[in-house]
């Protein structure tokens, strides 16, 4: 081979593989990062009322939650984030169903976990009703006074943010139902949909810590 012919010759490169991180993840973490300020204005508020109201007012209203109640309905909601993870667990896992009888918990799978997060997370709202309507009973409502604003204000928005979680459950369930053939789309989905179900679980556990702990 002459000189010519080897400086035409183009040179083997050798075949760099890159890995991108998936773009649903990345964005359902960047939207999360800016509710992440919404609830942070949310505590705003709740610090300046609670800065400006008078205290013995302030007990006087702090007084009428149901800690207990408000203890059980939250460990229920802590506890869908334990089950909504075994459900991803098992998206990962690529299995969708599952693989014995109803009541062996070990053989559940994708479908099984996140039902049983839906559940545990309408139990939740369902007590929120419940612990709302109590309040409106014994006088406290949300144009009652300051305190009855910023509760409602918080801890509603909160409330319809799970109710957006049990929509993307509804979701989940549907396309992995639909679809013919369980795949990466469908794991990817229920991974993105526990990221959001987490960061709402979160944000309660310091709701809760902030307006029924540290009243």
């Amino acid at each position: 081979m002459s000189t010519t012919e080897t400086a035409a010759a183009p040179a083997a490169r050798p075949h760099v593989s890159v890995n991108r991180p998936n773009p649903v993840s990345v964005g359902t973490i960047v939207w999360l990062a800016s509710e992440l300020m919404f609830f942070a204005a949310l505590f705003a508020m709740y610090f300046t009322i609670r800065s400006v109201m008078d205290p013995a007012e302030w007990a006087a209203q702090t007084d009428k939650l149901n800690i207990p109640f408000a203890f059980a309905n939250t460990t229920v909601l802590v506890l869908s984030s334990a089950t909504c993870q075994l459900g991803v667990l098992a998206a990962e896992r690529f299995k969708p169903a599952r693989s014995g009888r109803i009541w062996q918990a070990g053989q559940w799978g994708m479908h099984e976990w996140m039902t049983l997060t839906y559940v545990m997370g309408a139990i939740f709202i369902g007590g929120q009703l419940f612990e709302y309507a109590s309040l409106v009973r014994e006088g406290l409502t949300i144009s009652s006074s300051a305190y009855g604003s910023v509760f409602y204000l918080t801890t509603g928005f909160h409330g319809l943010h799970v109710l957006g979680g049990l929509i993307a459950f509804l979701f989940l369930l549907g396309r992995s139902f639909a679809a013919k053939r369980f795949g990466h789309h469908e794991a990817t989905t229920a991974i993105v949909t526990s990221y959001y179900w987490h960061f709402v679980d979160v944000v309660w556990l310091a709701l809760f810590a902030v307006i029924y702990l540290a009243k």
